[in-house]
């Protein structure tokens, strides 16, 4: 009796129906779909975290280090408003005061190194064989080393 079948059982039984033998078909692939299903979430949901991250990153923007810790504080504390103000932060351009003042302060001090080193009007200027004044060459050398 080991190849017949039961008088009761339906000659056709569908796929997701477990076998004699114990294999479980829809059991498999519904295992298959559900690792998936978790790994593509949880990339999806990688790439909405860092959204903030990458647009600061792509437009080259200033803070983007401050838009990076305030994703990973969101992250760590499960708090999603440090996420909303990274990507407020990440939209927003703000003006760069860094480069101008940097300029502003090598010229301060080129000139004040410049002056330092200059004669005063009082002092006695000897002139150099060449119909230069000591002190013009002296002042032209300082200010070509800071340069």
């Amino acid at each position: 009796m080991s190849g017949e079948m039961h008088p009761a059982a339906p000659h056709h039984v569908p796929f997701f129906v477990p076998g004699a033998d114990g294999a479980d078909t829809l059991m498999v692939v519904m295992g298959v779909f559900l690792v998936a299903t978790v790994l593509w979430v949880g990339t999806l949901y990688w790439k909405l975290h860092s959204l903030p991250e990458r647009m600061a990153h792509k437009t080259h923007k200033m803070q983007f280090e401050i838009v990076g810790v305030l994703g990973l504080i969101s992250l760590f504390t499960h708090m999603h408003i440090f996420w909303v103000a990274g990507l407020l932060l990440a939209m927003i351009d703000l003006p760069d005061f860094g480069t101008p003042m940097r300029g502003i302060a090598d010229s301060v001090e080129r000139i004040a190194n410049a002056t330092a080193g200059a004669p005063s009007a009082e002092s006695d200027v000897e002139p150099l064989p060449g119909g230069k004044a000591g002190g013009q060459s002296s002042l032209k050398e300082e200010v070509h080393d800071h340069a």
